[in-house]
């Protein structure tokens, strides 16, 4: 008879989870108390050279996995929160300031985020209107970022996109849908107004 690791077993009782999950999150503050972020250089998969300013805000949770490519960067006053789902950034990848990732999320390599740009992989419920949204628990759907994209400035990519490769988003845009590779996008909700014609061998306007 296999054995059942610790980690299955506590996924396996709810009382053993609950017990757990107290001791490393503050139920008021939902973020990990100081004494775990104590240990997060332990657990934090960073790469060569990569950076992460103090006044980061560092949501990190030992259970979940986060990841920081080699040469990259991520700025001043950020918010990265990987309590319900994986957050991975990939190589020689910057992101702005102010910017907020909530996982899933995936960003690729040599992907540029301007400022104050929203990247969450996490919904609440809201469904059950006998209960409070607060109590009602959240949904996860993963982000996917492409390598080489270059988002602007307040973009809010929502729960479940995925975004190709060589896309530019322009600022403020809201995206709600998936982005195929070698495309501009703008607007609310974003829509693909360039596209990258290999056999022109250059951009062309989509007709709207």
């Amino acid at each position: 008879m296999a054995q059942i690791s610790l980690k299955e077993k506590i996924k396996n009782s709810p009382q053993l989870k609950r017990l757990v999950l107290n001791l490393i999150m503050h139920p008021v503050k939902t973020r990990p108390r100081w004494t775990t972020r104590l240990f997060q250089f332990l657990y934090l998969k960073r790469g060569k050279k990569s950076v992460i300013y103090r006044s980061v805000r560092k949501d990190l949770v030992p259970f979940n996995n986060f990841s920081l490519g080699r040469y990259s960067v991520i700025e001043d006053y950020c918010t990265l929160n990987n309590a319900v789902g994986d957050v991975t950034i990939g190589d020689y990848t910057r992101i702005g300031m102010s910017n907020t990732i909530i996982g899933p999320v995936q960003i690729g390599d040599k992907v540029n985020l301007a400022q104050n740009i929203v990247v969450s992989g996490l919904n609440h419920n809201f469904t059950d209107v006998n209960t409070p949204i607060s109590d009602q628990g959240v949904a996860t759907k993963p982000v996917i970022i492409g390598n080489n994209v270059w988002i602007g400035a307040n973009v809010v990519i929502l729960p479940g996109v995925t975004i190709g490769e060589h896309v530019v988003i322009g600022a403020g845009s809201i995206v709600a849908r998936n982005i195929p590779s070698y495309a501009v996008v703008v607007g609310n909700p974003a829509q693909v107004v360039k596209e990258y014609d290999f056999e022109k061998k250059q951009w062309v306007k989509k007709l709207q």
